[in-house]
């Protein structure tokens, strides 16, 4: 049976050129669900936020009926779809991330702007889909793959190769440059960072730093210290130059 289909936005990025920016038609048997026939085109469903076929909100378990027109458009998570959408209850008011072993400079990055940030070179897909499904994390990756599983219910793809790219995309893609909070968990372990007394960590110092600085805190976690010193002003920078 024949089914037209029409991508919106950025879900384009994962259609073959053919396909992108127009309706086009495509063969199915009756059997199949919107969803494998979504992602028998590229593109995962965890990009994917709201379905309506002939007009009409349907999930993911639909069956395509012959001459069916499915328009499919891109997770939604700054805007509130839920009495729309048949996919997801909500989107996900807290961000919370976790990330594939290829993305460390990527997690440094968004810890550094205070958001929460789980990732380890030695996570397994497995593991990522667990994470995301019993903490309620979204998944960043550049494995297409891992957004398959039917587990998954949000991640996102990174288009950039880039580190600073990637985060300028996902500031953008999930609203967040208002929710920025910078300098308030540990770029190394994802522990809340609290001011703590110079006198405390005073052993803990280098001569130096403890001759021309008086401001420290330090990580809840991991005990990693920080302070004010010349790296403060280049993260700065960095964190400004994010447009």
């Amino acid at each position: 049976m024949q089914v037209t289909f029409r991508f919106y936005e950025e879900l384009n990025d994962f259609l073959n050129l053919k396909r992108q920016k127009k309706s086009f038609t495509a063969e199915f048997n009756s059997q199949t669900s919107v969803k494998d026939a979504i992602e028998s085109f590229g593109v995962p469903h965890t990009e994917v936020d709201l379905i309506l076929v002939n007009s009409n909100s349907v999930d993911f378990t639909y069956r395509l009926k012959p001459h069916d027109f499915v328009s499919v458009y891109p997770i939604f998570e700054s805007i509130d779809i839920s009495s729309t959408t048949n996919l997801r209850p909500t989107p996900l008011r807290v961000i919370k991330f976790v990330l594939d072993v290829h993305l460390g400079k990527l997690a440094k990055y968004l810890r550094l702007l205070g958001f929460d940030t789980l990732y380890s070179n030695s996570y397994s897909d497995t593991e990522i889909i667990n994470i995301s499904t019993i903490e309620k994390r979204i998944i960043l990756t550049r494995d297409i793959g891992i957004l398959k599983n039917n587990l998954v219910t949000h991640g996102y793809w990174l288009r950039s190769q880039d580190s600073k790219q990637q985060l300028i995309e996902v500031i953008h893609r999930f609203d967040l440059k208002n929710k920025i909070n910078k300098f308030t968990r540990c770029i190394v372990c994802n522990g809340e960072i609290i001011k703590v007394d110079k006198i405390k960590i005073e052993s803990k110092l280098e001569p130096k730093t403890r001759m021309f600085f008086n401001e420290f805190y330090q990580c809840k976690n991991c005990n990693k210290i920080y302070w004010y010193g010349s790296h403060y002003k280049n993260m700065l920078n960095f964190i400004n130059s994010i447009k």
